[in-house]
């Protein structure tokens, strides 16, 4: 009996040359998907490509921009003509400027503020929409985004951050509840700073520098207000993004799982 948690299921990934995309392709690919990934640098996920195929998983590589509504279509469309359609759709695209972070907000451009609401989330948009489309179509399919715990918890000098995923959030509980009702499941993972994630650790630089004190400082910080007194991993991140892909989570949607080790009361 194959117990392989996403055998036969195609999936996508948006972002997939960073840090989570990485973590949560090479998960996938594990657990027998077959993987289109996408990204802005078509060399980094080429690499990842490259890396799956060679541990005897299956996946291609394309460069798509999320933000770009015609270039997901054109690629959903060819995803959808080799493999007959996809059931997973993950978007993993990072921050595009973490530089704005660090700042109070009262500081901050207006367009500067809404950066990250204009790109974070549109691609989240943009993404999820058209899977959606495809996938109440053929009355299935799984929409899934990740999100930090800004989205819940006040954070001083995050600029736009916490909105853009306060508001990502919101568009998981609101796709779901149009969705469900035609077979597609929408859910998310809320998680605390990932240090293994390079994009983290430059937003801890940012962030320590702003209070005046040293990265390994503002990390342990941020790690003491956990019950473990310690932070996810992308690893962990990665199996709980799977296992919420897979059909043994039939019973999770329109939420998010949290992943903050207790930092946000349940």
């Amino acid at each position: 009996m194959n117990t392989s948690l996403l055998q036969d299921k195609t999936a996508v990934i948006y972002g997939a040359g960073g840090a989570i995309g990485h973590a949560v392709a090479r998960t996938f690919a594990r657990e027998g998907a077959r993987l289109f990934l996408t990204g802005r640098t078509l060399s980094k996920v080429a690499v990842l490509a490259k890396e799956i195929l060679a541990d005897g998983g299956v996946a291609e590589a394309a460069q798509v921009d999320a933000l770009d509504e015609n270039a997901v279509a054109e690629h959903l469309d060819t995803v959808i003509g080799k493999a007959g359609g996809v059931d997973i759709s993950f978007n993993a695209v990072g921050l595009r400027n973490t530089t704005l972070q660090g700042v109070p907000l009262v500081d901050l451009g207006v367009e500067e503020f809404m950066r990250p609401v204009n790109e974070h989330v549109r691609a989240n948009f943009v993404t999820a929409r058209l899977a959606g489309r495809h996938m109440a179509a053929t009355g299935a399919g799984v929409i899934m985004t990740v999100t930090s715990i800004p989205a819940r918890l006040a954070t001083p000098l995050l600029g736009g951050v916490a909105v853009a995923m306060a508001a990502e959030e919101a568009l998981i509980r609101d796709l779901s509840v149009e969705l469900a009702p035609h077979g597609v499941r929408v859910a998310g993972v809320r998680t605390q700073g990932m240090p293994d994630s390079g994009t983290i650790e430059e937003v801890f630089g940012i962030h320590a520098k702003a209070h005046g004190i040293a990265p390994e400082q503002f990390q342990a910080m941020v790690a003491e207000r956990t019950h473990r007194n310690r932070l996810p991993s992308l690893g962990e991140l990665a199996e709980v993004v799977t296992f919420i892909a897979s059909d043994r989570a039939t019973g999770i949607a329109g939420t998010m799982a949290d992943m903050s080790l207790g930092a946000i009361p349940g």
